[in-house]
């Protein structure tokens, strides 16, 4: 999805159901703190504002995004009832190949521990060319990918408890 054509934190154009009975955890990187830290905001002020409560809701935090992986798998296994795992990080291109490594890992990781488990494992990971990129996408001019991932969380939830 092009963040150019689309607000990350608008929701207008679709319903999001009430999230009351639900549970999720929240794993955020600390790695770029100040661009994941605003998307954790985002996260948990999105789910508090659909209903969950704060005692149903688990935060973590991991080394970097490319640990998120092993943070939802352990959550997972941890926490039974758990509707789904917000997986928050930001990855931004440097001069190396590194950039390419972690977003790949990540994606597949995260993408393996939700089949695994069939559960909403969300991929709220940033992966921009710089750090204005994901300042634009973690609460500024592009909204902020961490509402998503908590929107997409309860709707996957919804759409397992509904099916």
């Amino acid at each position: 999805m092009a963040s150019q054509l689309k607000n990350l934190s608008d929701f207008s154009h679709t319903t999001v159901p009430a999230a009351n009975n639900y549970k999720f955890a929240i794993a955020v990187a600390e790695w770029n703190a100040e661009i994941t830290g605003s998307l954790y905001n985002g996260a948990l002020a999105t789910l508090l504002k659909h209903g969950v409560t704060e005692e149903n809701i688990i935060s973590v935090a991991v080394p970097g995004s490319f640990e998120l992986t092993a943070a939802a798998e352990i959550l997972l296994n941890k926490h039974a009832d758990l509707d789904g795992v917000i997986c928050l990080g930001c990855v931004i291109q440097g001069d190396t190949k590194h950039f390419d490594f972690i977003c790949d890992a990540v994606a597949q990781g995260l993408t393996n521990v939700g089949i695994k488990h069939g559960k909403a494992v969300i991929f709220g990971v940033l992966t921009t060319n710089d750090q204005q990129q994901a300042i634009d996408r973690a609460g500024g001019k592009h909204g902020n990918k961490g509402d998503e991932a908590a929107i997409t969380a309860i709707k996957m939830a919804h759409l397992k408890a509904t099916l």
